[in-house]
């Protein structure tokens, strides 16, 4: 099935479709090119790579990146890589590359030619304007955050010329060499410090709250172009064909870096790692095709939620917690915890650019600034254009803080002032507040119904309307037509197969309800929302292994910070949610009732599976389809999500699909590989009938548990809410479709639409999902 390779397929403007591969040491670039054939067979027109560029040692994601001039060794190297593009090229694939342009690795000074270089010269180092670094607060010095203690100190070593902190290695300047290591360490240009000082007393910019990862200053046309040489070779000599930039949020003007990315790549069709809440729209003058697809993936999952579930979760939750959950006090709060904490040396730095404002006390100048960061609507705003979201948030303050009515006024027109210092870095700390605060800490602690708990989504919103769905639908083909679409990443906190299982629990809330109720007082947990947490993912992911269920509940449990932390682990409240763990496996009476109960909704979640994949490959954009998830996939958030993926398999059940097998919905997953395949080859070989958008609207007593569209040439059809279907059935229900014959080009089947329309009954009768062609 392997198609020709073309240069019309390969270097299209916009991929029909991409395949993410998650290259590491462990899958190297020839693994991915042993793949590329199997990618081709599968319908894709491109494959999608993480990053590449040489990254710290032993990274699994390359996402610290320390040297921009070369292709990662461990990965494969620059030969590795032209054979990875031969071979895609040789398939008639093109390359999708993902780049990091906002920060570099540090783990290693000595892996990071540049940060070595600063640490060793300073200021005066060639590399000194790359970072982001404020040199005087730290009286000239960049302040690392590495040592047990202060006192530890003490433990520095002078080997080789370098100084030395157990396996920490750092540059020693000319000429400052003698002495005794502390001596030594004193008359450099960094200061080793208590790790804990990094939440309030550090002077460079980072990622997030992540010490190793140090904030770049691409702004700089220089830092540009020494960091994208390799990437606009790469694009000018064919090998890479479009690229995903990470986390725009954190750039001083991401507008103006796409632009001149735009220009040094002939305007390739690039995606951004953008967050939109929901409403919110990618800015009109930003020079991308769109977002990498979080909030597709929200819409997808949205609508096939039953809405009608809400109350019921509620009351669960609310039994759970004691009390009424407000989650968006809750927000607010983790906000301020992360503003206030881990992310204290960002305020600090936007405190010190304010300075003095005449009439308002320094300390109120902080807490109004982390009271708007707290309150922020959005990840960012980007001004001029977004200062409506600033101005909303000051209003917010006010009302909710009136003794900071002061300072957030004098803070207001300052923090308006697009392109000022303090502008820009306040937009560059708002994203990483909110991603700390929701994504790491909120969506661990409130546990209502985690499916909706995902990156890009609003726990809030409980379910929408078909009609919703067609709305967002029509907007983004209209306003974002090659923008990428996905369900599942390397960062959402669970698979797209385990959300659409658990949404099936939104249609059978009582039933689920009776069995918490059940496993938490057969097993208390003194934190007991984060036992719902536990428990739904579990269900949500069986069967997997015990090794895999520890290791995601400790993750969750020390990323809501309730009872446990990361940096102060609760040994005794950690051993009885280990206990918790075991008990699904090794106690008989629940571990019996898990397995009926996921017996029991597990087809439901295939179906509403196999819907939400075929809306995802059919709705206006690019879809992507990370790697694995063409069959059923239950990962949980990473690393877990990483593992290895079995592409013998993969291409054995490929090949009976070619030989006209349609299989059973069962546990094999061969139905999803089966509609994933049929759906990106159509979309492949018939871009032209997927170039508009028509909502339509069954009629029936079962009109409201179907999803389907006309994209103008091929009709997508969708079951949804199967729960409730099942208790029904079909009956009456049919989709007006214009007279005479239609082909579903996932079972082969042929039906015929009269006066009437196409009955629902027997069109879904084989799968729950069809998509449909003129015959």
């Amino acid at each position: 099935m392997t198609r020709p390779a073309t240069d019309a397929n390969r270097r299209r403007s916009v991929p029909a479709g991409t395949y993410r591969l998650q290259v590491t040491a462990d899958f190297t670039l020839d693994d991915a090119a042993a793949a590329a054939g199997y990618l081709a067979d599968l319908g894709v027109t491109h494959a999608y790579s993480s990053p590449l560029l040489r990254s710290a040692e032993g990274s699994t994601h390359g996402y610290d990146t320390t040297d921009h001039a070369h292709i990662d060794e461990p990965r494969g190297g620059r030969a590795g890589f032209d054979r990875f593009v031969a071979e895609l090229h040789e398939h008639g694939l093109g390359l999708v590359l993902d780049l990091v342009p906002n920060h570099m690795g540090v783990a290693d000074a000595a892996e990071s030619g540049w940060w070595w270089d600063v640490l060793q010269h300073g200021r005066d180092s060639a590399h000194a304007d790359a970072f982001d670094i404020d040199w005087d607060f730290g009286g000239g010095k960049i302040r690392i955050p590495t040592l047990g203690s202060a006192d530890d100190v003490s433990e520095l070593e002078v080997v080789d010329g370098e100084l030395r902190y157990y396996d920490n290695r750092f540059p020693i300047a000319p000429g400052t060499g003698e002495g005794t290591p502390q001596e030594v360490h004193d008359r450099q240009h960094y200061e080793l410090v208590d790790w804990r000082r990094a939440d309030d007393q550090l002077n460079y910019r980072r990622f997030f709250a992540i010490n190793t990862l140090a904030g770049l200053r691409v702004e700089d046309p220089e830092v540009f172009r020494a960091t994208h040489a390799l990437i606009v070779e790469l694009v000018d000599n064919g090998s890479v064909d479009a690229l995903r930039i990470d986390h725009p949020d954190g750039l001083a003007d991401p507008k103006g870096y796409l632009d001149r990315l735009a220009e040094a790549t002939g305007d390739r069709w690039t995606v951004v790692e953008k967050i939109l809440e929901p409403g919110e729209e990618l800015p009109d003058s930003w020079k991308t095709a769109g977002t990498t697809g979080y909030d597709a993936l929200s819409e997808v999952d949205e609508v096939l939620v039953d809405p009608a579930g809400e109350a019921a979760f509620t009351a669960l939750d609310t039994e759970l917690a004691g009390h009424p959950v407000d989650y968006a006090e809750l927000v607010r709060m983790c906000k301020r915890e992360v503003t206030d904490g881990m992310l204290g040396s960002e305020v600090a730095r936007l405190q010190r650019i304010v300075g003095d404002l005449p009439g308002v006390q320094a300390d109120q100048v902080t807490e109004g600034l982390a009271e708007l960061l707290a309150s922020f609507p959005v990840y960012r705003s980007y001004l001029p254009d977004g200062r409506a979201h600033l101005d909303e948030t000051v209003a917010a303050v006010k009302a909710r803080r009136p003794e900071l009515a002061a300072a957030v006024d004098a803070l207001h027109p300052l923090l308006g002032s697009a392109g000022t210092e303090l502008a820009t870095r306040f937009e560059q700390t708002s994203g990483p507040v909110m991603a700390k605060g929701v994504e790491d800490s909120a969506y661990y602690r409130w546990s209502r119904f985690v499916a909706l708990n995902e990156v890009g989504g609003d726990p809030a919103e409980f379910g929408t309307t078909v009609a919703d769905f067609h709305e967002a639908q029509q907007r983004r083909a209209e306003r974002r037509p090659a923008s990428m679409t996905t369900l599942s990443t390397h960062d959402t906190k669970r698979s797209e197969d385990v959300r659409s299982r658990l949404a099936v629990l939104a249609e059978l809330p009582e039933e689920w309800a009776q069995l918490v109720r059940g496993l938490v007082a057969r097993h208390p947990l003194p934190d007991a929302s984060l036992a719902h947490l536990v428990w739904q993912n579990l269900v949500g992911a069986w069967p997997l292994s015990k090794e895999r269920a520890h290791a995601y509940v400790e993750k969750a449990a020390r990323e809501a910070g309730t009872s446990t932390t990361w940096t102060n682990p609760v040994q005794e409240f950690e051993d009885q949610l280990h206990a918790l763990v075991d008990a699904a496996f090794d106690d008989a009476t629940t571990h019996a009732e898990i397995t009926a109960f996921v017996q029991r909704i597990a087809p439901l979640g295939y179906s509403n599976s196999l819907s939400q994949k075929l809306l995802q490959l059919t709705i206006a954009g690019v879809p992507d389809v990370y790697q694995g998830t063409e069959l059923w996939d239950f990962s949980l958030v990473d690393p877990d999500n990483r593992r290895p993926v079995d592409y013998d398999l993969r291409r054995e059940l490929l090949t009976r699909l070619d030989g006209g097998w349609v299989p059973e919905v069962d546990e094999t997953g061969a139905a999803k590989l089966l509609v994933v395949s049929r759906t990106l080859r159509h979309r492949r070989d018939h871009p032209e009938a997927f170039a508009g958008y028509t909502a339509l609207t069954a009629t029936g007593a079962a009109a409201d548990h179907v999803v389907a569209f006309d994209r103008g040439g091929v009709v997508t059809v969708a079951t949804r809410l199967p729960a409730g279907l099942a208790e029904s059935s079909w009956g009456d229900t049919a989709l007006p479709l214009s007279t005479g014959a239609w082909r579903d080009l996932l079972t082969g089947a042929r039906v015929v639409s009269d006066a009437s329309g196409v009955p629902l009954a027997g069109l879904l009768s084989t799968l729950p999902v069809a998509l449909l062609v003129r015959d």
